[in-house]
């Protein structure tokens, strides 16, 4: 596509003339020579690298400008990284040519140069890293832009938004990729572990909304992040890559390994999937996906989502110079004011029609031709790219970085899409060259002209073909098999050996921790101990692993620690300080639900080993029956659908997956980490595990309170204490001792010791005798927090809803990014409260059972954009008031956690709307559930309304919602869900959804109406009940008539 060298050497001296680098590139297809020899070929591209990419890499620091006029001494650290990515490419060319005169090795160590030099400011940065891990925000991340020639930091957080993961996992993608193809990038230990903590930080983007690649967050350029598909897919790439890599290459040793949390990467993955085909809340679509679906990522393992999401970036992006960068898109526009750094409010309709189209991504279209074998794709994105290039003053091919409508077109092109004649960036603006494409450009035609493959770029497979993917497990990727028919390998495990022999009465065969040795059984806690001594420096002060619990995928695995192979129990037998676990029924649930989580996402040789641990305390009483059929399950091969091979650990183990931690090698000055194994109950040998019953005869009684809290909040606290002394109900006890906690404080002294260890006390009573409201109380006066609560309210927002936590009628939190549970914690504790004690808790028991119901079902949420948890413990409330019908309704606070969970089922499927009217828009309403495309069918109303629509006195405008919103967003969704926040009865809430349905098919029926005024839902409403109650009356009227004439 560019012409040879030999013809520029003959150009005329005015073909070579100085002014703008932007020369069409007239000479571009100029026939070359049929048999041009391979060292012509490269010769051509060599001169084109040396030109337009090596020439400007800076000879200190190996990183690449920006812009490459004037004196800006901006390095991006993306831009950089395609530019080594190009000369290695091209040095993976010269490798085909036994004398290729150095070039070789002098473009493999540009590239060298280049990543240490990024390595170089990163490692310079160290103390974020560490800061990152702990508290992933702004403020706390790797700068993304570095002076060029001395790798200091150039802007603060406050003047750039440098919170841009997909940088840091391009980084480590393309480290993994040049490594594997025999370069030495990583020389040292203190290298290693920096390495190993990026990792840690790159874990966790699946919760860390940044600004993208565009470093602009938000659609809207006000500042604001979001969770971006294009990072956390480049994420989830750069963790499949890395994981059990070795960063010596070939010379590797046992502890220049990175190791990668399997669950962090499924948790990534499953975000991705739940994303995809958006780009984000605001970004219905965006270029960004095409580097994350295709080269040099490939982060999609499912072709049906990949198709999808490609088809709506071509169909939506697509133009005649290029691919804009996203619908609305502002940047280097004429309208755009270069001066502001943000945009106004509604500034983005502006843009509408008139936003850059961007050629680098026919580059990307050509590449992705040829890594799928479909040559007409090649060509069809070829064809398109020849007349947007230019070419140097040299006569080599440039890649302008966009075209733009000049301000005196916009309007011609607003009225006639893609009626103007767009002109090139030029030097005015973004330097003379646009390196990123430059480099890229570089890529792609090697690959095109066949002088590399996809193989060479791509050593570690990224990209697996269609017709392989059955066939190919990588290391720990998702490449596994489509139909996935896994067995798990179960291991039963007693607590003692006279369970085990009470167990044995009933056939069930089980082992005690004595019974297994030497193999020793932890708790998932060891594990994370264990790993905290990876990637630990002190000279770069970087802790190891952050305490972050082992998932299920986690502790399926055999490991090898300091000669000693151990085995995990999963979390869900930890024996946890929040009440949920003393559930038994939900225990079962947990041991099902993790079953199929493994079957699901396991993708590794070897099968998963799942410990089943066996307890006295889950056989006491009414526990023990659904436990045994539980075993006696397990024994029969199938638990919940997933077939099972139960045997002893000892014989299991040979089939399993055994991670090595070698990183754990302990010199004689260091001090041996203590880890704790799993012990057996020490009983007296002839003793037997008594069943006695564990529910007292009349629970109701006793959960009672013979104290009201309005009576005795008052009273002095001498007179509390006696009454505490004199009283033995634990629903009593436990009101007095709320009143004294905020009193006196948790250190204040009783009989049993300080309030907070009575409370303590109480809190275990009432859980082995499962008095429930007792128990939810007494968790929530010690503000006990359930594990796993940050995830669940993760899963629930990548799905695209935001959650709000606070009590039914009083004011709401809204979480429409992820949190950490510190903050969470805050939000339940002080939203909650209100009312009554028990909410906090039981808000986060839903919150658990929320997060793992939408992940697996999430079609049962369907029509609900928010998930308001104290509204649906209203609809759980309306629901038992139902079932109890003249009875009085059961408490909801004296369920069991399983029975809640049922119960929450029970009111989302949506079966259960049978029954009358009332009672389904009460449930409907509570729910925040919403009709198919209801929200487009507001945006239709909106447009015939110049007024606006009113509910519940909260008012949503014309303008600037449609200049500032497209239909489909999900931003408009959410502010049509905002205006109907304000309506505090579920009922009514339902009645303006159905109201606003009917006005959409009023309209849709009669094109010519139009509302002159602002719509006031309340007021139609009321007019509409009017009418109804004078036509009931009208009726009543008739009938009575009709009877008198009768009789």
């Amino acid at each position: 596509m560019a012409n040879s060298p030999d013809a520029l050497a003959s150009s005329p001296p005015a073909f070579l003339r100085s002014g703008s680098v932007y020369e069409p590139l007239k000479s571009i297809n100029l026939p070359r020579p049929d048999n041009e020899t391979l060292w012509d070929k490269l010769d051509h591209y060599y001169r084109i690298v040396k030109s337009t990419l090596l020439l400007y890499q800076s000879p200190t620091t190996g990183l690449f400008p920006t812009k490459t006029c004037g004196d800006d001494q901006k390095a991006k650290i993306h831009d950089s990284l395609y530019c080594a990515a190009g000369a290695w490419a091209l040095a993976l060319a010269y490798r085909r040519i036994d004398d290729d005169k150095g070039r070789t090795h002098e473009l493999e160590h540009s590239a060298i140069k280049c990543m240490r030099g990024i390595l170089y400011c990163y490692m310079r940065q160290a103390d974020k890293v560490q800061q990152f891990k702990q508290d992933p925000r702004p403020a706390t991340c790797l700068h993304s832009v570095f002076n060029v020639h001395t790798g200091d930091e150039i802007l603060s957080h406050e003047e750039y938004g440098h919170l841009q993961i997909n940088t840091v996992s391009l980084y480590l993608l393309y480290l993994v990729e040049m490594i594997s193809s025999g370069l030495q990038i990583i020389y040292n230990t203190d290298e290693v572990s920096f390495i190993q903590n990026l990792v840690f930080c790159v874990e966790r983007v699946y919760r860390v909304p940044d600004f993208g690649v565009w470093e602009r967050g938000s659609k809207y350029n006000n500042g604001s992040t979001e969770l971006h598909s294009s990072s956390v897919g480049l994420a989830k790439a750069a963790l499949e890559a890395i994981n059990g890599f070795n960063l010596f290459g070939n010379q590797g040793c046992s502890w220049s390994v990175i190791f990668v949390d399997l669950d962090a990467h499924n948790r990534n993955r499953q975000t991705l999937c739940s994303l995809l085909p958006r780009e984000s809340r605001s970004h219905n679509t965006d270029a960004a996906l095409l580097p994350c679906i295709s080269y040099p990522a490939f982060a999609l393992d499912d072709e049906a989502l990949f198709s999808q999401t490609l088809d709506k970036v071509v169909r939506k992006l697509k133009g005649k110079y290029g691919f804009k960068r996203f619908l609305r898109d502002g940047y280097r526009t004429s309208l755009e004011d270069p001066n502001r750094r943000y945009y106004k409010p509604a500034e983005i309709k502006l843009f509408d029609g008139i936003e850059c189209e961007f050629p680098i991504f026919f580059l990307y279209m050509m590449i992705d031709g040829v890594f799928r074998g479909n040559p007409k794709q090649v060509k069809e994105y070829q064809d398109l790219l020849t007349p947007v290039l230019h070419q140097t003053t040299e006569g080599y091919p440039v890649i302008p970085k966009y075209y733009y409508v000049p301000a005196d077109f916009v309007e011609y092109e607003k009225r006639n899409p893609g009626s103007q004649k767009r002109f090139p960036s030029n030097c005015g603006r973004d330097g003379k060259l646009f390196l990123w494409g430059q480099a890229l450009y570089i890529i792609a035609k090697l690959l095109a002209d066949e002088l590399i493959s996809p193989k060479d770029i791509d050593p570690v497979q990224r990209f697996i073909p269609l017709q392989d993917q059955r066939n190919v497990s990588m290391r720990f990727s998702n490449q596994g098999p489509l139909e996935n028919d896994l067995v798990v390998h179960v291991a039963l495990i007693a607590e003692s050996q006279r369970l085990q022999v009470f167990l044995n009465t009933y056939g069930i065969q089980t082992q005690t921790p004595q019974q297994v040795e030497p193999i020793q059984i932890w708790a998932q806690q060891e594990l994370v101990k264990a790993y905290f001594h990876l990637g630990i420096n002190e000279k770069l002060g970087l802790s190891g692993r952050p305490d972050r619990p082992i998932g299920c995928l986690g502790t399926s695995k055999i490991y090898r620690i300091l000669g000693k192979t151990v085995v995990c129990y999963p979390i869900i037998f930890d024996l946890s300080d929040f009440y949920m676990s003393q559930d038994v029924l939900l225990l079962i649930d947990d041991i099902k639900n993790a079953l199929q989580f493994i079957k699901q996402y396991w993708k590794m040789h070897g099968r998963p080993l799942f410990l089943v641990l066996i307890r006295e305390d889950n056989i006491r009483g009414s526990r023990f029956n659904p436990i045994l059929d539980m075993l006696a399950a397990f024994k029969k091969g199938m638990v919940g659908g997933v077939k099972v091979h139960v045997d002893r650990l000892q014989t299991l183990i040979s089939g399993a997956v055994v991670e090595q931690l070698d990183f754990l090698r302990i010199s004689d000055t260091e001090e041996l980490p203590e880890f704790k194994s799993f012990e057996e109950l020490e009983l007296p040998k002839h003793s037997k595990v008594k069943r006695q019953s564990s529910t007292p005869s009349t629970p109701e009684l006793e959960q009672q309170p013979d104290v009201a809290i309005t009576e005795w909040k008052n009273k002095p606290t001498h007179e509390i204490l006696q009454k505490m002394n004199d009283c033995s109900c634990l629903a009593s006890q436990v009101i007095l001792l709320g009143i004294l906690l905020k009193r006196e404080g948790p250190n204040f002294i009783t009989k049993e010791g300080t309030v907070s260890d009575h409370i303590e006390r109480v809190y275990r009573r009432a859980g082995s005798k499962k008095l429930w409201s007792v128990v939810r109380c007494a968790a929530s006066l010690l503000s006990k927090v359930v594990d796993s609560l940050a995830p669940s309210i993760t899963n629930v927002l990548v799905q695209g809803k935001q959650v709000t936590l606070g009590a039914f009628g009083h004011e709401e939190e809204v979480i429409s990014n992820p949190l950490s549970p510190r903050v969470i914690k805050n939000i339940i504790y002080y939203k909650c409260n209100t009312h009554d004690e028990r909410e906090a808790v039981i808000q986060q028991e839903l919150v658990i059972h929320i997060g793992w119901i939408i992940s697996n079902n999430p079609e049962l949420f369907s029509g609900m954009l928010k998930i308001r948890i104290g509204w649906i413990i209203h609809a759980m409330e309306y629901e038992l008031q139902i079932r109890g019908g003249d009875k009085p309704a059961r408490d909801l606070y004296q369920l069991s956690p399983s029975e809640v969970k049922q119960l929450l089922l029970d009111i989302l499927q949506p079966q259960q709307n049978g029954g009358c009217w009332l009672n389904r828009r009460q449930i409907d309403g509570s729910l925040n559930r919403t009709p198919a495309g209801f929200y487009d069918r507001v945006w239709q109303i909106l447009e015939r309304t110049p007024n606006g629509i009113i509910v519940a006195g909260k008012h949503l405008p014309q303008q600037p919602t449609l200049s500032d919103m497209t239909m489909y967003e999900m931003n408009f969704s959410l502010l049509v869900e905002d205006m109907l926040g304000n309506i505090d009865q579920p009922k009514y809430r339902q009645i303006v959804v159905e109201l606003l349905m009917v006005v959409s098919i009023v309209l849709e029926r009669n094109p010519e109406l139009e509302f002159q005024d602002k719509v006031d839902l309340d007021k139609l409403v009321k007019e509409a009940f009017h009418e109804f109650q004078k036509d009931e009356s009208r009726l009543k009227e008739v009938e009575k008539q009709s009877q008198l004439s009768f009789h």
